[in-house]
């Protein structure tokens, strides 16, 4: 029987996770959490503006006590509950909190509140540096969206066409660098000093943004440059294309796998608790819409009626 113990860290780690919309104390942590990560990220750029940082440096000082609070209890929380995890395999309960730290999740809230407590152990060291560093806490974000995630497993599983990509990306501004050095040396030996230098240019020009800082003046230099250009939006565009696909692809994969779940579920007709439960838990991983869910699901259990 389960004891009122793993009960609260049960608890806690549903209300720390990605809330549903039934769950309106998880909803209400999500946004409390939610907000006070934005407010953070507010008061550190905030800060850096001299004037308001004269004016307010002691508000500033006591909402960052405040918050290195809340995120610290929320870090050991979080570590505490992991071995509740109903998502994790491993009965191992070390393995389970193990498995939260150094995940990437794990290793953010970490990180978060890092650069205001090594201050307090490293008081004669000048670690001004590490308050920068609290702008990572925007990445707490990642706790409530898969957005990072998804995205390097879409460069992770179509890594092969993205290197190839990049390969060609990084022939044509070695090729374009060196060329442009060629031309416009002679006549701009300040902008064009080294091939290293030109590279900047070849960068800019390739990635289509253009500063204008570095401009050729020579009409072979021109061509080159032209020619640069196009070269940028066939590689960006490439580029782009990849990514979008990859994108495209995971998604299918996502929707195959929670299609693949409802159908096992709806095998004997009926979906027992445990069933919507295994559901609901891969839908909040695959981090799948509760509305695209209730429509799948319905549109599956009037399929198998038909069948019938």
């Amino acid at each position: 029987m389960m004891n009122k113990y793993h009960k609260i860290q049960i608890r806690t780690n549903e209300l720390l996770s990605r809330g549903s919309s039934t769950d309106l104390q998880s909803r209400l942590v999500d946004i409390f959490l939610f907000i006070l990560i934005l407010l953070n990220v507010t008061a550190v750029c905030l800060e850096s503006v001299k004037s308001i940082r004269d004016s307010f440096g002691y508000e500033f000082f006591i909402f960052e006590t405040i918050s290195v609070v809340i995120f610290s209890i929320e870090y050991f929380l979080r570590v505490w509950s992991a071995s509740a995890n109903a998502e994790t395999t491993s009965k191992n309960l070390i393995k389970k909190r193990l498995k939260y730290i150094f995940s990437f999740n794990g290793i953010i809230d970490l990180v978060a509140i890092l650069p205001s407590i090594l201050p307090i152990f490293f008081g004669g060291v000048d670690l001004r540096w590490l308050r920068v560093l609290r702008l990572l806490r925007l990445l707490k974000l990642s706790n409530y969206s898969t957005a990072l995630e998804d995205f390097f497993s879409a460069i992770k599983e179509d890594w092969q066409s993205f290197s190839a990509a990049l390969y060609l990306m990084l022939i044509a501004l070695f090729l374009s660098s060196s060329l442009m050095y060629i031309a416009e040396h002679e006549v701009q030996p300040d902008n064009f000093s080294s091939i290293p230098e030109t590279m900047w240019w070849g960068l800019i020009t390739l990635t289509t943004v253009g500063y204008g800082d570095v401009s050729p003046v020579t009409p072979l230099g021109k061509v080159i440059g032209a020619f640069t250009a196009i070269m940028g939006i066939c590689t960006v565009a490439l580029l782009t294309g990849i990514v979008a696909t990859s994108f495209a692809n995971l998604r299918s994969r996502k929707s195959a796998l929670f299609e693949a779940e409802i159908n096992e579920a709806l095998r004997d007709g009926i979906i027992t608790d445990e069933e919507a439960q295994k559901i609901e838990n891969l839908r909040k991983e695959l981090n799948l819409s509760e509305e695209h869910s209730k429509s799948l699901m319905k549109l599956l259990s009037e399929g198998k009626k038909n069948i019938k």
